[in-house]
């Protein structure tokens, strides 16, 4: 009776269509894996599902089910993620082997959809494939932008904001603070005064350009899996879906905020500041031109964008998140690994007063926790390194993308392979971590592991030719800010709360946060 009933409507033809089309494109993918997959010694796979193979295994916090099919199948997992051909690693060995020893051929990225679009067709140095315009930005990146000579010259930048962000806190008091909003707003104040010449978070120019909602957007369309990247021969999806024009709404709202801030540098009666903030580095690189490669107009405000900032809005409170990687250790660990690492300090009070009286002992009476002190903060230090260990600001990092076929482990995986490198999941394995799961700074005092990249037991910046360049930038800029915080104020919840009471819910995305702010009595201890 349907069928009759679909014949008067005129719509049995379009039905068939449909239904012939969902046939071919189910053939088509069945026919694709299964030359994939034939004659190769792959990892072990947990069992997996027509059509979609293992994405429905991901879920909602993808670092926690990556790890539980690593504690069933091993370290290395092959998983078959829609049309995407994908290897998960999870231990410091084999770490090792993606980051180093294979380094060259699995240093290129996979075309990420929404990346292609707010990222200039990516040509930014998070996204770029592995080649010569990938060397040269990132060459750009290590000389210019985030050399020793230029983080040492944004210190003046560091100490203003931390004062600020002392004064902030100091203002609360007898009340309690939000102090998740208060360090968001210093590590955005330090990024934009870097980036721009100028911070956002007072005044108009938020309200102005939309910033709020802008950015929420990019944290949105960026962060996380998207269904949509593992099917990349069904990009209509994102058409249906209306991912596409919201991508489109979302770049050309960047990209004219991106042409005031570059006539803004550009103009000749513009008053020269004594620092230079990047832009101006970019643009003096772009006006110079290089034997090399020219960078276009928009390659610099590619290379910007990765260096700004995202808000992610939650009730009536804000967030500020970086896209991940090239700038993270400069922006998002800063307010990441601040706020995991207050929380962590409070919930673990002989930590806490072990790296106070670090810290009072070295600076002092003097009011102002000086960058030259760093050096002699050990614990301090070994508490940072504690946090990156729990509390990666990127837990699953950045994906790369096989150039040739590699061997891992014993098996053979073909070119156009994507990897995950779980680095919360290494950061917690027992088998390089005794009590793996607690908040022990001690566990430092006496190792030279570190997170610079040579040691895979602790690589929340990755390693290797993709790793992020902004680490020492982000380390003085966290180091600076916790020392502060611990030098000038004692600690402890607002009356009424307990530790136990602390939501430790993580919230995962591009990066992850805690999906709780860390509400807190300061008191100060100078007058």
């Amino acid at each position: 009776m349907a069928i009759l009933q679909w014949l008067r409507d005129g719509l049995l033809p379009s039905f068939l269509f449909a239904s012939t089309l969902l046939v071919l494109v189910i053939l088509k993918l069945l026919s694709k894996e299964k030359s994939r997959t034939r004659n190769l010694n792959l990892p072990p796979s947990p069992p997996k599902l027509p059509i979609i193979g293992n994405l429905h295994q991901l879920g909602g916090m993808p670092h926690l089910s990556l790890r539980r099919l690593t504690e069933k199948f091993g370290p290395i997992v092959h998983l078959q993620l829609g049309e995407i051909p994908t290897v998960v690693v999870s231990s410091a060995k084999l770490a090792k082997e993606v980051m180093k020893t294979h380094d060259l051929a699995l240093s290129s990225r996979p075309q990420i959809f929404s990346a292609k679009h707010l990222f200039y067709d990516c040509t930014d140095v998070v996204f770029s494939p592995y080649g010569a315009y990938w060397r040269h930005i990132r060459k750009i990146c290590i000389l210019e932008l985030l050399s020793a000579k230029r983080v040492q010259s944004y210190s003046f930048v560091r100490e203003e904001e931390v004062a600020r962000l002392v004064h902030r806190i100091a203002e609360s008091y007898p009340d309690a603070a939000d102090l998740t909003k208060l360090l968001g707003m210093y590590a955005n104040d330090v990024l934009c005064r870097v980036a721009f010449g100028r911070d956002f978070t007072e005044g108009g120019d938020y309200d102005r350009h939309g910033f709020q909602k802008m950015l929420e957007e990019y944290q949105v369309l960026l962060g996380g899996f998207s269904v949509g990247d593992f099917f990349p021969s069904m990009e209509f999806i994102y058409t249906l879906t209306g991912m596409k024009s919201r991508l489109q709404n979302t770049f050309r709202r960047f990209d004219r905020f991106f042409d005031e801030v570059i006539e803004e540098h550009l103009n000749p009666e513009r008053e020269k500041e004594e620092h230079k903030d990047l832009v101006d580095v970019l643009l003096e690189i772009q006006e110079k031109g290089d034997s090399e490669m020219t960078l276009t107009m928009d390659n610099v405000k590619a290379i910007v964008l990765v260096y700004n900032v995202t808000l992610v809005v939650a009730s009536d409170r804000i967030y500020y998140y970086p896209l991940q990687d090239m700038f993270a250790a400069g922006t998002d660990s800063t307010f990441i690994t601040l706020d995991w690492g207050m929380t962590e300090l409070i919930m673990n009070p002989k930590a806490m007063k072990t790296a106070q009286a670090e810290v009072r002992s070295v600076v002092g009476e003097r009011k102002t926790v000086l960058e030259t002190d760093l050096p002699q903060l050990h614990y301090l230090k070994a508490v940072v390194k504690e946090i990156f260990r729990l509390h990666p600001p990127a837990p699953v990092l950045v994906p790369r993308e096989s150039m040739e076929e590699v061997t891992i482990d014993g098996y053979n995986i073909p070119a156009k392979t994507r990897f995950f490198v779980n680095a919360w999941a290494i950061g917690r394995d027992p088998e390089s971590w005794e009590n793996p799961e607690v908040f022990e700074p001690d566990r430092f005092m006496n190792s030279a592991i570190d997170f610079k990249g040579q040691d895979f037991e602790l690589i929340p910046f990755g390693a290797g030719r993709r790793s992020c360049p902004a680490i020492t930038f982000g380390t003085v800029t966290v180091e600076l800010a916790l020392a502060q915080l611990l030098h000038s104020f004692d600690w402890e919840l607002p009356p009424g709360i307990q530790t136990s009471d602390l939501d430790m819910t993580e919230v995962f995305g591009i990066t992850m946060h805690r999906v709780s702010h860390l509400v807190v009595v300061a008191k100060p201890r100078f007058d």
